[in-house]
């Protein structure tokens, strides 16, 4: 097995930064999110890009060999974007590692307050922030999904108990120390970062959530592919995560905050109670189920609110359905991976030497 590359410091002692960006079949999201990485005011000599190119099939790696410093392609690709960021963190030089999606373009200060953050905290293992309030895709799917994970970021700013890796930063020794990304259990973008988060914070590591270290979101969100996602990519594998963790009843950031599982609870009691008045026919059971949504519509007004500031009172209420969907999914995916968990097989079991073994076995280009 080949040595990791060993980090090479800056001459003046600040922090270097290794920027790994995982790209698959995105060639038109690169020419806007690479330029935006290199107009970073940050000093060049302390940092460099990686791209990796997960097995595309378009213009993503001549676009990514045109921009970054170094393009890295997966043989056998797409592994996902796990596996992807691990194989860059293998050949990084930097002592901090950045992760930046593809589809993110970053803010021209971002490097600057990444390495800020670490040079003012001795005890940060990882820092990341989040999309800003200007989604570039129009659409009503699109800005509720992109700005409710700004709404979200913003209010969870500060120490926490996981990661994102769409603008996030880990130091490279407490990322070689848990074994990097799962990339066996995560082969396609799911949850990741949030399990690499955990197991940072298992450890003792301090992570952090600045919001003001992102950028603009690039993706077009449909319904379908909303739903789909919020389904198959989060609420079953963050439920089953949860479920190997024993943690699943705990209090978490983000998603998992204790209002979160009491607006789904209050979710999946309106479902039933309004299938059993229409079974039933009783008055008393679509009471019901209208008093639980309206506990769940009350409690996310705050949510509401910062949608009428963000884009008015309109898109606002337009967003109310949206929002009960997204409990209505969580609801069945957690469902889902509870009834199914006494008959799934334990997840694979990972070590630092096989996952190390795992990054290195694909050759740089």
């Amino acid at each position: 097995m080949p040595p990791v590359t060993p980090p090479t410091p800056s001459a003046q002692g600040r922090p270097r930064l290794s920027v790994v960006v995982p790209a698959y079949r995105c060639a038109d999201q690169l020419r806007a999110s690479l330029p935006a990485l290199r107009a970073n005011n940050w000093l060049r000599d302390d940092w460099e890009l990686i791209v990796v190119d997960d097995g595309s099939t378009d213009d993503t790696t001549a676009v990514a060999t045109a921009l970054a410093d170094r393009v890295v392609r997966v043989p056998d690709g797409p592994r996902g974007p796990g596996f992807a960021r691990n194989l860059g963190a293998n050949e990084a030089r930097g002592d901090i590692l950045l992760f930046v999606d593809a589809d993110v373009v970053v803010h021209s200060e971002v490097l600057a307050r990444v390495a800020a953050r670490f040079q003012q905290d001795a005890s940060l293992v990882a820092v990341f922030g989040s999309y800003d309030d200007r989604p570039a895709a129009p659409g009503l799917v699109s800005q509720y999904r992109n700005l409710l994970h700004r709404y979200v970021h913003l209010e969870s700013a500060g120490p926490v108990t996981t990661f994102w890796a769409g603008c996030g930063a880990v130091r490279r020794d407490a990322f070689l120390a848990v074994g990097g990304f799962d990339g066996t259990r995560f082969p396609r973008p799911q949850i990741e970062d949030i399990d690499l988060g955990y197991r940072l914070h298992d450890r003792g590591g301090a992570i952090l959530l600045d919001p003001a270290i992102g950028g603009t979101h690039l993706k077009r969100w449909t319904l379908m592919g909303m739903l789909r996602t919020d389904l198959r990519d989060r609420a079953i594998p963050w439920m089953r995560l949860l479920l190997d963790r024993r943690t699943a009843l705990s209090s978490g950031p983000l998603n998992t905050a204790r209002r979160e599982q009491l607006f789904a609870a209050c979710t999946g009691l309106a479902v039933l109670a309004a299938l059993a008045a229409v079974v039933t026919g009783h008055t008393v059971a679509a009471i019901l189920a209208a008093a639980a949504l309206a506990v769940v519509v009350a409690g996310n007004m705050p949510l509401f609110a910062w949608y009428a500031r963000t884009r008015g009172i309109g898109f606002a209420c337009a967003v109310v359905p949206l929002r009960l969907l997204f409990y209505v999914v969580s609801v069945a995916g957690a469902a889902w991976a509870i009834g199914t968990n006494p008959f799934r097989a334990s997840p694979p079991a990972r070590d630092i030497v096989s996952a190390s073994s795992d990054v290195a076995s694909a050759p740089s280009a």
